[in-house]
């Protein structure tokens, strides 16, 4: 039923106040932030059950199939799979229904200073598809399928057994130098050459392969797609190619193998953002092991969690250990790997949204952003417990962070931030530096808010940020370059975009700096989309010149790209 003009106009004037009172107590969220939490899941393709609540408006199947497919691709980033909150506020019934169609209608139209984008002004949503939102969210909330070890036995392949694969390596590539590079949208990744600049190959993935890891050996090359689909590559064929692949889930984001000693290459784990689980595989073959679910209490408040995902993993050099970050709980998981059926878990409690990290120059401690805590916290590998949890800038997002020796402050790690413009260095080395440990002992002034990954090398003298989010285009598709000697002299930008030489109006996004091997060229990501031509485009280092642009056809929307020296050995 429509609501009465009046009434509308009172829902109007509340929902004002109400955006307000918001403004009042929180800080507008920068576009850059909406940029990123409102990325497509694959899970708005999978079948889900349409419940009937006698309270919730009406709507056709065809109605709440689109009401679902915009949720999943647009906002479930913050609210959840099962709409009881995340990094945005809960949409379950029991809140919505008592707002009412019109009231929610508003919200959705307008956004409001705390986060919630303004989709309808925006143009990304129709006044249709408003009405169908804010429909939808006064629904039960639809619960997509889990995925076990039936699930995931059906999707495995080992395409070539342990025992047919290479005995030594057959192909004339130096292996450490070739980059993994990720095609987004293509649903592939790019093996390029280092020293040549060429394609390898081009290999078909899951979706939007987010990150590359390799076993300890070098000798594997893993990938895992958003729809949690994992690669698992062989560097010594004559041909690089993958030699087994499984799903571990429906949405994932990490994988990692283990690393300690006399474990290399025998395992390797997988983390899922749905069903929020971690599974344990055989590293030769992709053989699922053991699934261990990540639903529980949230750290501080202990309020139960039902969908808590599983973000960055790392392999310790200490133990043999897994660590797995539980993103909603704020959990630090690690877990020994030597017993899988005595399996052992040391439970940290970190602060909640962990998100990505690495390591820190000596390995020993894990620095990971618990992002919109606006905290990093360290983790100590070797005695099992919370090192520090430090005060950081507005939504750190790291990749792996940047480790190099300050001239005053011995090592330390950096991360740049998402919602602002500052880079924090946070001392490292409680040994010979205690007074600076688990500090921010320097905030650096970078070019703005919307940065995802900061990077340097033992060998460089220099620390780079990308800000490919900032809704700027002079600052996305340029990179903020410091000299670690004399971080007072501010940075100096590099039109990574314009020396790309792309003629057309992609949005030429540039995203991620990467070494190579030797440390004297940094590789990046020119994003544009999918019918847009896209490049890479090699620096060198010294001279902070450009030295290569790599085109291609098949260089479909390239993201991120991964060293594979830098990537086995944790160097960044």
């Amino acid at each position: 039923m429509k609501m009465p003009k009046l009434a509308y106009l009172s829902a109007i004037v509340l929902a004002s106040l109400a955006l307000n009172a918001i403004a009042q107590d929180k800080k507008g969220v920068s576009q850059s932030e909406m940029n990123y939490q409102a990325g497509a899941s694959p899970l708005a393709n999978e079948v889900m059950y349409q419940s009937t609540n006698p309270k919730a408006p009406q709507m056709s199947q065809a109605e709440f199939e689109m009401g679902r497919k915009i949720y999943f691709e647009r906002c479930a980033g913050c609210h959840g799979v099962l709409r009881k909150g995340a990094t945005g506020k809960p949409l379950t019934p029991d809140l919505t229904i008592g707002k009412g169609t019109d009231y929610l209608k508003i919200f959705i139209e307008y956004g409001s200073p705390a986060g919630m984008p303004n989709w309808g002004t925006s143009g990304e949503l129709s006044k249709a598809e408003v009405d169908i939102m804010a429909r939808y969210i006064q629904q039960d909330a639809p619960t997509p399928p889990e995925f076990g070890m039936a699930d995931m036995k059906k999707t495995w392949k080992v395409l070539i057994a342990p025992e047919k694969r290479p005995t030594k390596k057959m192909n004339s590539y130096d292996i450490t130098n070739i980059f993994s590079t990720t095609l987004r949208d293509a649903g592939q990744v790019a093996l390029i050459d280092g020293d040549s600049k060429k394609i390898i190959s081009i290999l078909n993935t899951g979706y939007a392969v987010h990150i590359s890891r390799m076993s300890a050996s070098g000798r594997y090359l893993f990938v895992i797609g958003r729809d949690a689909k994992i690669n698992m590559v062989d560097l010594w064929m004559e041909k690089p190619d993958t030699v087994a692949e499984i799903r571990v889930g429906l949405e994932a984001r990490s994988v990692e193998t283990s690393k300690y000693k006399g474990y290399e290459d025998k395992l390797a784990v997988a983390g899922a953002y749905w069903p929020p689980q971690y599974t344990i595989m055989n590293g030769d073959t992709l053989e699922p092991l053991k699934i261990v679910s990540t639903r529980g209490n949230v750290v501080g408040t202990q309020e139960y969690h039902p969908e808590p995902r599983v973000a960055s993993i790392v392999g310790s050099h200490y133990k043999p250990e897994f660590v797995i970050n539980v993103k909603e709980t704020g959990k630090t998981l690690l877990v020994d790997y030597s017993n899988l059926q005595a399996l052992k878990t040391t439970e940290i409690e970190s602060a909640p949204f962990l998100h990505d990290g690495g390591l820190d120059s000596s390995k020993r401690y894990f620095m990971v952003a618990a992002n919109n805590s606006n905290k990093v916290a360290s983790i100590d590998l070797k005695e099992g417990k919370l090192a520090g949890l430090i005060d950081v800038g507005k939504i750190p997002h790291p990749g792996r962070g940047a480790n190099f020796t300050h001239p005053k402050f011995g090592p330390v790690w950096a991360t740049a931030h998402l919602g602002d413009e500052t880079i924090s260095l946070i001392g490292t080395d409680p040994q010979k530096n205690a007074k600076y440990a688990w500090k921010v002992v320097q905030t650096l002034a970078g070019p703005g808010g919307g940065a995802l990954f900061i990077k340097s090398h033992p060998k460089s003298n220099h620390l780079y940020s990308d800000t490919p989010l900032n809704p700027d285009p002079k600052l996305s598709q340029s990179v903020a370059v410091f000299d670690i000697r004399d971080l007072s002299k501010g940075y100096v930008s590099l039109p990574i975009g314009e020396w790309a030489g792309i003629k057309d109006d992609g949005a030429k996004r540039v995203v991620q700096p990467e070494f190579n091997k030797a440390g004297d060229e940094v590789w990046f990501a020119v994003w544009s989309a999918k019918n847009k031509e896209s490049a890479l485009v090699v620096v060198d280092d010294k001279t902070l010149k450009l030295k290569a642009v790599i085109k291609d056809p098949r260089l479909i929307t390239p993201t991120g790209h991964f060293n594979v020296n830098n990537t086995q050995h944790d160097v960044y």
